[in-house]
């Protein structure tokens, strides 16, 4: 029996070939799979709140290496006023002239991390994910081919590595949790542990959405 998508990104070491961004877009572009997209942050947020919710995409950079598929992240610098110092995609509020939330990722991936558009080519999207803060981001999954240059805003970005996505896609891995937020509200979110790094929160909520839709995708 042939590997589900999932099987061959959790168990292959190999270097991932362009058949894997092509089984990853074909499941994107799947209704079925993405009907199993259960978290979007509405929950912890009222409906007129989701309503006024400032409309953001982020890229979620998936890197073919030799040893797996990694995906980028950052780290917020500690002097942000929204998420400062948390772990996240390159990414940002839609500006009047994006087109498109594909347009709005690819730019703030530009000037948040350096990426050059040419090396990033777009699979698809994730269903929109509401944040807290006020934000209502489209996660746009993009894979970014080797060689690339990086060259990191310091306002924005301290820190720019790469994880392995195999590590997010083990369920046994996805920690939930729950606090009181600064106004008082019970909240439930994802953990997802990385060596030093904490990630939480919305990032951790869209790589578990990822999770779901690649779960037993036939493609």
């Amino acid at each position: 029996m042939a590997e589900s998508l999932l099987q061959s990104l959790v168990l292959d070491r190999s270097f991932p070939g362009p058949e894997i961004a092509s089984r990853i877009r074909m499941t994107l572009e799947d209704p079925v799979q993405l009907r199993r997209r259960q978290l979007y942050g509405r929950v912890m947020m009222s409906p007129q709140a989701c309503n006024d919710a400032t409309p953001a995409a982020v890229l979620v950079p998936l890197v073919p290496r030799s040893e797996g598929l990694q995906v980028m992240l950052t780290r917020r610098t500690d002097h942000l006023n929204d998420h400062a110092g948390q772990i996240s995609f390159p990414g940002g509020r839609t500006d009047p002239e994006d087109l498109s939330p594909q347009q709005t990722a690819l730019r703030e991936a530009r000037e948040e991390v350096g990426l050059a558009q040419e090396k990033i080519q777009i699979l698809g999207n994730l269903q929109e994910y509401f944040i807290p803060t006020g934000f209502r981001v489209i996660p746009v999954i993009g894979w970014v081919t080797p060689p690339f240059t990086l060259q990191c805003d310091p306002f924005e970005v301290a820190e720019v590595f790469e994880a392995p996505l195999s590590w997010f896609l083990d369920p046994t891995r996805h920690i939930l949790q729950q606090d009181f937020s600064p106004q008082g509200q019970l909240r439930h979110y994802f953990a997802l542990p990385w060596k030093q790094y904490n990630i939480w929160g919305a990032t951790a909520g869209m790589l578990v959405n990822f999770y779901h839709v690649l779960q037993d995708s036939p493609h």
